[in-house]
Formats: C-alpha cells, sequence, structure tokens
C-alpha cells in the first residue's frame, strides 16, 4: 500500500513512524527545519512503549508523491480544507483519505472539497508532540487509530486498512459508529482545551479545583444537547466518563489546543468551542459556557492568525 501522511507532527509523526517500521511505503509530507532534520538524521520516535528511528521519504512537494492509496492527515483541524484542496491533483478514485483530527466535522469538510467516495472517517488517541527537528515524543496514551466509512458500512477497503494498522503494531478499532466516537472523543477534547487555554493549568490543578470542574462538566453538558440535536447519541454517562479520563491522566499533562494557545500559535478554538457556539446559535440551544471561553480567548486567536 502507497501511504501519504501529510503533516508530520505528533499524530502524524508517529503513526506513520509505526507504517515505515512495519515496512509498508510511506512518503510524510512536511516542512521547514522538521523536513531537513528528517532527512539527514531520520525521524526519531521517543515513547513511553518504547524509542525508535525510521528513515523514511519525505518532502514539501506534492508534485513528486504520485497517487497513493491512503492519506493519513496529520495536520490541525483548521487546516484540513486547504490540505484537502492541495490533494485535488494527486487523489485517484480509489485513494482513501483519513482524517485523524481532533473536532467534529472533519470529515464533512473533507467531503464538501474531495468526492465523498475518497473521504473516511476517524479519529486517533495520543499525547504526543514535536519535541525538536526530526523529534517525535509520545508521552501517554495507548496509541490509537479508530476509523471507518463515514455511512459505518464494513467495506473491502477499511477491512483491509485494518489489517495495515494490525501489521504495523498499533491499536486500532473499525468502528461500529464512528460519528459517536469521533464526538466521544470530542467531547474529551473540547471540554479541557479551552478551559486549560484560559487557565494556563496543567490537568491536575484544573481537576483539583471545584469551579473548574464545574465548568468542564457545564462545557461537556451543553456539548452533549448538541450532539443529540444533530442525532448523535451522546448522553450523561459519557459525560461521566470523560471527566474520569481526565482525573486519571497524569497531573501535568497539557492539550494540544492549550499549548497552541499558550505559545502565541493558531489553535483549534474555532474547530472546539467555537463549532459548539456556532452549532447552538443554528438549533436554537443555549451554550453560555462554550460561548464564554470561546470569546475569552477569540482575541488572541484572531492575533495568532494575523
Amino acid at each position: 500500500m502507497n501511504i501519504v501522511v501529510f503533516g508530520a507532527g505528533g499524530v502524524g509523526g508517529y503513526f506513520g513512524a509505526k507504517l515505515v517500521q512495519a515496512g509498508f511505503d510511506v512518503t510524510f509530507i512536511a516542512r521547514g527545519a522538521h523536513l531537513e532534520a528528517i532527512k539527514k538524521n531520520g525521524l526519531q520516535i521517543k515513547s513511553v512503549q518504547g524509542d525508535f528511528t525510521v528513515h523514511p521519504k519525505a518532502t514539501d512537494d506534492l508534485a513528486k508523491v504520485g497517487t497513493p492509496d491512503l492519506v493519513i492527515l496529520g495536520v490541525k483541524s483548521w487546516q484540513v480544507t486547504e490540505v484537502a484542496e492541495k490533494l485535488k491533483p494527486i487523489i485517484g478514485k480509489d485513494t482513501m483519505v483519513l482524517p485523524l483530527q481532533n473536532g467534529a466535522d472533519n470529515a464533512d469538510k473533507l467531503r464538501a472539497v474531495l468526492p465523498e467516495h475518497n473521504a473516511l472517517a476517524g479519529l486517533c488517541k495520543i499525547v504526543s508532540m514535536v519535541e525538536a527537528p526530526g523529534v517525535i515524543r509520545h508521552i501517554t496514551f495507548e496509541p490509537e487509530i479508530v476509523f471507518g466509512e463515514y455511512n459505518n458500512e464494513k467495506t473491502k477497503r477499511v477491512k483491509q486498512l485494518k489489517s495495515v494498522f494490525d501489521e504495523a503494531g498499533f491499536k486500532n478499532t473499525l468502528s461500529d459508529d464512528i460519528h459517536l466516537d469521533i464526538w466521544k472523543k470530542f467531547l474529551f477534547i473540547c471540554t479541557i482545551s479551552g478551559i486549560g487555554a484560559l487557565t494556563r493549568a496543567v490537568f491536575g490543578d484544573m481537576r483539583s479545583h471545584e469551579g473548574i470542574r464545574k465548568i468542564i462538566k457545564d462545557t461537556a453538558d451543553e456539548m452533549v444537547s448538541i450532539a443529540n440535536a444533530k442525532g448523535v447519541g451522546l448522553s450523561p454517562k459519557d459525560v461521566a466518563m470523560v471527566i474520569g479520563i481526565i482525573d486519571q491522566m497524569d497531573y501535568n499533562t497539557t492539550a494540544s489546543m492549550q499549548r497552541d494557545v499558550m505559545e502565541g500559535k493558531p489553535s483549534e478554538l474555532e474547530n472546539f468551542n467555537g463549532y459548539i457556539v456556532k452549532q447552538g446559535k443554528l438549533l436554537g440551544i443555549e451554550t453560555p459556557t462554550n460561548a464564554f471561553i470561546y470569546h475569552c480567548l477569540l482575541p488572541q486567536e484572531e492575533k495568532a492568525r494575523a
């Protein structure tokens, strides 16, 4: 299988490296110092599950790639539409494009630009980041990809893709309800990322503060209302599950969106709390907690994007 990994950051870098290690034909689309370091020294993975280094193909020129069987998107959710446009020239009729971004509507963004048949739906579970050019650090969580056809059909191609991921040796799940699984992940990441960006606090500090715990739960409750209005079956049990996960995570954990905001970078704010606020307006559902977080962070987001 000819695989392109667009974005060699914490997500694309880790899962792409595992595919390279298993012997698959993988090309990374990267840029800048990270690209040069990968070309010169390989891609180094520092992981709680064991360190390793691979020496993959890497380029910043899609014209050199050819037509892939699979494209794994390792970019941020706010970049999906732009990247989909760039992918158009290399996408064949049988190419699968798998989005792994945080957020609820990444597959929809792909389907708005590419032929709908090309777009799978998916998510990943991993806490990882670029530690230095050419170096990915995996901090916690057993890395997992959850994926499926947009309509949940168990097609031949997604069964084949599961075999590829199995051979690569990382946990993966061919979902029975990919949209529910996406929203469950979204529920977790959105409840903690925005308030983390506002407080500049690690998970341990936030979860031990009564007032912030209430904000986390209120954020999640509003998300459940939006999801259910859209036909996604989230429940209060899912809120309890998410809070339980936050309680179990390493004390010093931070979310990727939180880190981006703290570093003055463009973030996924629009795709997280902003998405919930906008969907609330469309659906006639009040989302005061998400709105507070969104509007408090929006001036810094606008400054970063300027």
